[in-house]
């Protein structure tokens, strides 16, 4: 059954059934051609016999040799003669039953016209010579004797012969035309064989390379049509690998442009189904997804409206979210495809950084101008007494300058503190790295503190494991600004019979500072803040002097610059401990 559906059965039956429709009707013609043939030329020759017999029977003298020459002559040309006279007949053949009846040449009509009116004529039909009727062709003739008399002269031969030549015609023609239908089988295989060979080798071709190889190529024999296919084929073929390619570089350069984009993109089609995202879209599905317990096939509410409202309005909208504490602002654009809109494209921007910089800059003005004031009106309170002369006695005037003196360093500390902390923002911050003596150097912030302590009342303990006489390589000034903004923060937070432990550990070349305390401890939810200029913990649980909120800050600028890291932890209520790491120094030589 494939055979016939393919192009070799179908150009194959139809080259057959062409030239058998051909043959057929040359078959027919020749047929009918040779019949006629056969049949005109015994009425030809026929005829001739037949003249020939009258010539000599109206120049012949002697009725008895006349008639044994027609005799003869009938014989010999395979016929029978009837010669009719007046009053007699003779028949050339002397057998009964090869004479037809003498009655039939008067009794039929086109006879009469021979005996009676003159004529020849030339007929054929079926008579009986025998007993069964057999087809007879008979030309007449009307004959003058040679003593005058006049008759008729009928000539007359059965058609077996034309029929036996007839069916030999007919076996030529039909072994002629078999022939000729087995030549053009295999003739018409062949060819379409040949033909149809590069076609399956193109259906081979577009096989692979719907599967992705294109580097088949079609070998070109001819340079007919089918050459000219299989050429356009292999240069289309190089086209579309060509194109692909391209198309391929362009998809992996958009993904790797979508991969490195801090904004999130994602595209959503008409049937409201994610196409692409990005990882940052990625990690806001997933908090949303984690926030409303909602399945991963659900597109976000937020999401579905900005599209229902691009679908009505056919341009971009913008929309600002919030999803497990981060902000997001939502620019969606639609797609057009024909002048439809199949889809939206939206570029998803987490602005939490940004919302909380600029809480930062009015918290910093905030805190800076609260920081300022206060000892700014005591400066101005306590000289306006002294100029007022509230203070009458030398030892008040001195009480009063003294405070003035005070919160002026304050502020001159939080001043140079702020111009600090810029420079090492700005990236001005140069570290002039020496050797440092641990012993030596964990021994001066002890007795640094000792004091301040002991007037706290709280029991400051240090521990130094590292090998004997060890050094590191920093910045001392750097790292005792460090180790004091610690150790005092830990001293304001830690209550009465305290503790507090500072730890130096030298680690696999890696410096290890500890500061534990025992005081309250820091909330969860501020620990990600603490290192921020000006923010400070629950105020109420700071004892003695407070601080200016930028000394963990400036902590974690100068471990910065060192390549170290510095993290807190803490429980409410149990104390905190933060933990600095400085990496190996490695001089870079020359």
């Amino acid at each position: 059954m494939m055979f016939w559906r393919s192009v070799v059965g179908k150009l194959w039956f139809t080259i057959l059934l062409l030239v058998s429709v051909v043959l057929l009707v040359l078959t027919v013609l020749l047929l009918e051609y040779f019949e006629r043939f056969h049949t005109e030329q015994a009425e030809s020759e026929l005829t001739d016999h037949a003249a020939l017999l009258v010539t000599f029977l109206e120049t012949e003298t002697t009725g008895n040799g006349a008639l044994e020459m027609s005799e003869t002559i009938s014989a010999t040309y395979a016929s029978n003669a009837v010669l009719i006279g007046e009053d007699n007949y003779w028949y050339t053949a002397n057998r009964d039953e090869h004479n037809l009846p003498i009655d039939l040449f008067f009794e039929e009509p086109e006879f009469q016209e021979v005996t009676e009116d003159r004529e020849t004529i030339v007929t054929q039909g079926n008579y009986a010579v025998t007993e069964e009727a057999s087809e007879i062709m008979i030309v007449g003739m009307p004959v003058t004797f040679s003593d005058g008399e006049e008759g008729s002269l009928f000539l007359y031969q059965p058609l077996d012969v034309i029929e036996e030549a007839t069916s030999q015609t007919k076996q030529i023609v039909f072994l002629s035309a078999g022939v000729a239908i087995i030549l053009t089988t295999i003739f018409a295989f062949f060819l379409s064989s040949r033909i149809t060979a590069p076609l399956r080798q193109m259906r081979q071709a577009s096989l692979e390379a719907a599967h992705g190889n294109f580097d088949t190529k079609i070998p070109i024999q001819t340079k007919d049509e089918i050459g000219l296919l299989a050429m356009a084929f292999n240069r289309m073929g190089r086209a579309i690998q060509t194109n692909i390619q391209a198309v391929n570089e362009e998809k992996e350069q958009l993904s790797r442009i979508l991969s490195s984009m801090a904004d999130g993109v994602l595209t959503i089609n008409r049937n409201r189904e994610l196409i692409v995202t990005n990882p940052p879209a990625d990690t806001f599905l997933e908090a949303f997804r984690f926030e409303s317990k909602e399945s991963e096939t659900n597109l976000p509410p937020v999401l579905e409206e900005l599209f229902k409202e691009v679908l009505n309005r056919g341009e971009e909208v913008v929309s600002e979210t919030t999803v497990q504490g981060r902000t997001w602002v939502i620019l969606m654009t639609p797609l057009y495809g024909e002048n439809v809109i199949r889809g939206a494209v939206a570029v998803l921007r987490d602005m939490t950084e940004e919302r909380q910089h600029d809480k930062l800059r009015k918290d910093f003005i905030a805190n800076v101008s609260h920081e300022l004031r206060t000892p700014i009106s005591m400066l101005q309170g306590y000289s306006e007494a002294i100029v007022d002369g509230i203070a009458e006695t030398e030892a008040e005037k001195k009480e009063m300058a003294g405070i003035i003196y005070d919160e002026s360093l304050r502020i001159g500390r939080l001043v140079n503190e702020l111009l600090d902390l810029a420079r090492m923002e700005a990236g001005y911050l140069s570290l002039h790295r020496e050797e440092i003596h641990l012993g030596e150097f964990t021994e001066k912030m002890v007795r640094k503190f000792q004091v301040v302590a002991k007037e706290q009342d709280v029991n400051l303990h240090y521990d130094l494991e590292t090998p004997e006489r060890a050094v590191f390589y920093a910045d001392a000034d750097r790292l005792e600004q460090v180790a004091t903004n610690l150790i005092d923060n830990a001293i304001r937070h830690t209550g009465e019979d305290g503790d507090i432990y500072f730890r130096v550990r030298l680690i696999d070349s890696e410096l290890l500072l500890e500061v534990e305390d025992t005081g309250a401890g820091i909330p969860e939810e501020d620990l990600p803040f603490i290192f921020e200029r000006f923010y400070k913990a629950d105020k109420a649980r700071t004892r003695g002097r407070a601080g200016t909120g930028l000394g963990l800050a400036i902590v974690k600028n100068i471990i910065d610059a060192h390549g170290g890291t510095v993290a807190a932890h803490s429980h409410h209520g149990e104390g905190t401990t933060f933990q600095v790491r400085l990496p190996e120094y490695k001089e870079e030589r020359k």
